[in-house]
Order: structure tokens, then C-alpha cells, then sequence
């Protein structure tokens, strides 16, 4: 016997449990999580704690009940926050029910913070996805990874819990294709290697992150040179891990050749005196570094599709590309 499921108009499930369910299955966070895949254990677990999940008998997660008990899964619908939907332009590369996938620009910020309450990324994509389901009890966006504020390139966002928490997932193992591309000072010694360092904060700068410092986290990037200038490079670069300003770090730190424009690990505008006096006068004013997210790739965590995206870099990079090469 097919163990039962209903669903109503407001999405609340009535589950029977069978004996072919307690053969199958010791625990009743994972049976559900089963039959409802559109609820990860976590949100199974979430949902128990906040009494949404009953029977007539008592139940606990961690056993099967009876064969027979009827059990009700109840999900309130996501609270209103007081995030501000701000219509933004947004460049969009994919979309569907379940997650957003979007070209950030340089300068937007990817999630409100001090100083930055109103105008990012997070308050675009409130604005642009009415279909948004939330993650956990709010209506809101699922931030799985960010870009710094002036890097700009391909970024994935969820819509729901289940694509949040599966993206988390892929992210927190590795197992998605990034890649990047950089405009840096001076050239590396290596034409391609592999950085391996730990990453952390700034033993005396809270707001910068440095390498080989205490209690630092694992970090590794991989780099190639596409192509080399006098003063300057452009590189390709893969993330195997994903620590806060981890590009900018090794190529500051690591090889000694910043990311142009950089503006906490450049050194001012020391980061340019290398290059030829026509890219120092187009680039001087530009508060960015010139760093592209320009691949995403992974699998659908709903849809299970491999998805893959690129986009292109902005004009300021391509421009100082082109001068260079002239």
C-alpha cells in the first residue's frame, strides 16, 4: 500500500504512514523529507519545533509511528520583512520557480548591511521575483554566495528553501565550476599554478582579510595567464574554495600582482604605477577592481539540469583590455 499525501489550496499535507513506510524508513524526519520533497530535513525539523507538524498520537523525528497515523504538516505562509522591494535593473540569465540567476554589476552590493541598508542586490530581486517563496520563516531572497561589492559577474539566487539549501550544499562541498578573470599588475612568475594558502582576517585590519594567519581557513585557487602586457596581465582564475576576498588576497599577497583598481589590497594607487601611462589615466578615477565572475556552472538542486552560465565583463575591463593591447 502507497502511503497517502494530500495537499490542500494552501499547501498543507495530510500524510498516512503504512507498513511499507516502516519497513522502509526508521526515522520520521526523513520519511517526510521523503514524501515531501520540496522540505529538507532542516525544515522538517523547523517546522516539528514550531508545533506545524502534528498528529492524534505523539510523534517524535527521530522514531516511525503506527501504521495508521494520520499526520498533518501545516506551512505557514512566510512572513513580510522589512526589507525594502526597490526596482533595480537587473541583468537576469536564467530564471524559473525555484531560483534566479543574474550578471551583477560592479558597485551593487549583494546583501543590506550598515551603510547599505537599501539598494542591493537583495532588494532587486524582492522587486523582481513576486513569486518568491522564502527561506525559513521569511520572505526573502536565499543568498548562497557573494561577489564584493565592486566585483561583478554571474551570481545564483534561491527562491525557495529546498533550492537554498540545496545550493549550500553543492557550494559547502565544492562541487560547482567557478571561474573568474582579472586584470592584475605586474605579471606572475608562473604562467599557471595553484595558490594554497589559509585566508582570515587582518591581524591588525578588521576590514581587510590576509593570508597564513591564525585560525585562517583553508583557501585554494587555481590561475592561468591568458595573455601578458607590459605591467600588467590578464588571468583566469578557478575557485576551488570560496573564503571572503580570496582572489584579491592571493594575488595581492601571494604573487604580487593585485587586481587592478583594487582598492584595500592595490595599495592605493600603487597598483597601477606599473602599467603604461595611457591605462593609469583611464583607470585612475575607477573605484573597482576589475574582477569577473564570468562562469557558474552546477546542477539544478530541484530540476537536477545542468545548468551553466557566462557572461561577459563590464565595459571599464574591456576598454582597459583593449588599451592595453594597443
Amino acid at each position: 500500500m502507497v502511503s497517502e499525501i494530500i495537499a490542500d489550496e494552501t499547501q498543507n499535507f495530510t500524510v498516512t504512514v503504512t507498513n511499507e513506510d516502516r519497513e522502509a524508513f526508521k526515522r520520521l524526519d526523513i520519511y517526510l523529507a521523503q514524501k515531501l520533497p520540496q522540505f529538507s530535513r532542516s525544515t522538517i525539523k523547523r517546522l516539528f519545533e514550531d508545533e506545524e507538524i502534528s498528529s492524534d498520537i505523539k510523534i517524535s523525528l527521530n522514531k516511525m509511528p503506527p501504521a495508521g497515523t494520520v499526520i498533518e504538516v501545516e506551512v505557514p505562509p512566510p512572513v513580510e520583512t522589512d526589507l525594502i522591494a526597490e526596482n533595480i535593473p537587473l541583468e537576469i540569465l536564467f530564471e524559473d520557480s525555484h531560483l534566479i540567476v543574474i550578471n551583477k554589476p560592479a558597485g551593487l552590493v549583494v546583501h543590506p548591511a550598515p551603510g547599505h541598508y537599501t539598494g542591493t542586490l537583495v532588494n532587486a530581486v524582492l522587486y523582481h521575483c513576486p513569486d518568491l517563496k522564502g527561506i525559513g520563516a521569511e520572505k526573502r531572497p536565499g543568498i548562497v554566495h557573494r561577489l564584493d561589492m565592486g566585483t561583478s559577474g554571474v551570481m545564483v539566487v534561491a527562491k525557495d528553501q529546498a533550492t537554498h539549501e540545496g545550493l549550500v550544499s553543492l557550494f559547502s562541498v565544492h562541487d560547482i565550476e567557478r571561474k573568474y578573470e582579472a586584470l592584475v599588475g605586474g605579471v606572475p612568475s608562473t604562467h599557471s599554478g595553484t595558490i594554497t594558502t589559509t585566508i582570515g582576517r587582518h591581524p591588525t585590519n578588521r576590514h581587510k582579510m590576509a593570508a597564513n594567519v591564525k585560525n585562517g581557513k583553508n583557501a585554494v585557487t587555481h590561475y592561468k595567464t591568458i595573455k601578458q602586457y607590459p605591467g600588467a596581465a590578464h588571468l583566469e582564475l578557478r575557485l576551488q574554495t570560496g573564503r571572503t576576498h580570496q582572489i584579491r588576497v592571493h594575488l595581492s599577497q601571494m604573487l604580487h600582482t593585485p587586481v587592478l583598481c583594487d582598492p584595500v589590497y592595490g595599495g592605493s594607487d600603487s597598483h597601477l604605477k606599473r602599467t603604461p601611462l595611457s591605462i593609469r589615466q583611464r583607470l585612475i578615477d575607477y573605484p573597482y577592481q576589475l574582477l569577473h565572475a564570468k562562469e557558474l556552472g552546477f546542477i539544478h538542486p530541484i530540476t537536477k539540469e545542468k545548468l551553466h552560465f557566462t557572461a561577459p565583463p563590464p565595459e571599464i575591463f574591456l576598454a582597459a583590455l583593449q588599451a592595453l593591447s594597443e
